[in-house]
């Protein structure tokens, strides 16, 4: 045995030894993040950020979910949180998804047509140390898991089991182009992945457009509701003044005619996702190949601030690489992380603000944790989201620009991580313990916070 897997090994069961799951009560701090992170958006949209803590209250994972500045926070802070072992300056330079849990993937047709699960949220993308997106995960899993009734034994199978499928999926990848047209499909999955990919391939355009819309007089507009509130004119004037810099954004390459996406109708989404809630959220109608009624398009116009990533990372994306703007970087990352990404994906400044675009795809399908009753179920789900992880990390580096990151992420991870895999395992499940008992505790001096009154945003 090496002296580095000797100290490797002797570290991370030292952690264990050493007491993981202790946790911190700090709820003056905890209220202090809460509101620094969350108070920039309260002038605009109150009653998303109202709607945001009453979210966060649901569980620890849901509160988990909104607050990925304090997990970003906490891992700037090495004294309490060491780095990884295995890393080093390479391997902390990876293209990051940023917030990864197991509601940021989905079923979902790719720009090909392929009916796939992947990757599908890109607002905390950055560049940083792989593990963190492991680790992000790894808590993820722990959390949901309990709250899923998986017995503490078999949850700590789970952390191990999706370590493992990140591992030998990033080896599988090193050496070749594999993850240049590696996917997860109906063909290599099973249980809940298989069910989410099948039912996004079985949704319809017609579908979608019904939900959202209505024709009236050979006119199609979108239909306000509790979630969908229709904008005033002076709204949809910016909006449509943003138009031809999202326009100017798609690589002339994948860009259709202008006409494509002439603005025929605009509305404020409420109430979607977590942890940008209290973010300007547009769903934009556009007129798609023809004039007829039948094949419009919904983009949906993401307001974009830093990456919660660069709390702890600052700088290691330069702002200059995606031209100090929060929308090209987030654009940047869904065509970084993804084979086959949308052709739709953009960016625009309205009002001052950044903004990412894509289309808010009629085939795609939400995975859904809590149908993960049983160990077996959740091991499906895990092994895929080590694999995904993977590819990500795989395929958005030399792969994407080497410009950017000149290295193979895959090559580096895998050498870095060596044949410690075991000792790599024990030390992500160590992390991954003890930062789910701060995780709890936080939830906990939250909630009895958001009771008492405290001011959140």
């Amino acid at each position: 045995m090496s002296i580095r897997t000797t100290l490797a090994a002797g570290l991370a069961l030292l952690a264990l030894a050493t007491g993981t799951e202790a946790a911190t009560s700090r709820p003056s701090w905890l209220v202090q993040k809460i509101y620094a992170y969350n108070h920039p958006f309260a002038a605009n949209l109150p009653g998303e950020l109202a709607t945001k803590m009453d979210k966060m209250t649901q569980s620890a994972f849901y509160f988990y979910r909104g607050t990925a500045h304090l997990f970003y926070t906490d891992m700037a802070n090495t004294a309490a949180w060491p780095t990884s072992y295995f890393s080093n300056y390479l391997t902390d330079g990876a293209w990051l998804e940023g917030d990864m849990h197991m509601q940021n993937l989905g079923g979902f047709r790719d720009a090909n047509g392929n009916a796939v699960f992947d990757t599908n949220d890109f607002d905390e993308a950055y560049w940083g140390p792989y593990v963190w997106d492991i680790r992000r995960m790894a808590v993820a899993i722990v959390l949901a898991a309990k709250e899923n009734g998986i017995a503490s034994s078999d949850r700590q199978s789970l952390v191990k089991n999706f370590v493992d499928a990140y591992l030998t999926q990033i080896a599988a990848f090193k050496g070749n182009d594999n993850e240049k047209t590696w996917r997860l499909t109906t063909a290599n999955t099973n249980g809940v992945v298989k069910d989410a990919i099948q039912a996004a391939d079985a949704k319809t355009r017609s579908n979608l457009l019904a939900k959202y819309t209505a024709v009236t007089s050979g006119v199609r507009q979108f239909v306000a509701s509790s979630t969908l509130q229709l904008v005033n004119a002076s709204t949809l004037s910016a909006l449509n003044a943003a138009m031809p810099g999202y326009i100017a954004s798609i690589a002339a390459s994948k860009r259709y005619a202008n006409s494509f996406y002439t603005l025929k109708g605009a509305a404020l989404r409420l109430g979607a996702g977590t942890g940008s809630l209290g973010r300007y959220r547009y769903y934009l109608l556009i007129e798609g190949p023809s004039t007829a009624t039948s094949d419009d398009v919904i983009l949906e116009m993401k307001q974009e601030s830093d990456s919660a990533v660069a709390i702890a990372a600052p700088g290691t994306m330069p702002a200059s690489a995606y031209g100090y703007h929060n929308g090209v970087r987030v654009a940047m990352s869904h065509k970084a992380l993804l084979n086959n990404a949308d052709v739709l994906v953009g960016s625009t400044s309205m009002n001052g603000m950044a903004f990412y675009l894509h289309e808010r795809s009629p085939y795609q399908e939400d995975f859904d944790y809590t149908l993960l009753t049983t160990y077996t179920k959740f091991n499906d789900a895990v092994k895929y989201m080590g694999q995904g992880v993977a590819k990500n990390h795989a395929l958005a580096d030399k792969d994407y620009d080497s410009t950017l990151i000149a290295s193979s992420m895959d090559k580096e991870i895998t050498d870095v991580i060596g044949a410690n895999g075991s000792a790599f395992k024990t030390e992500i499940l160590n992390f991954a313990l003890g930062y789910t008992a701060q995780v709890e505790q936080d939830y906990v001096d939250f909630v009895a916070a958001k009771n008492s009154g405290a001011t959140l945003y």
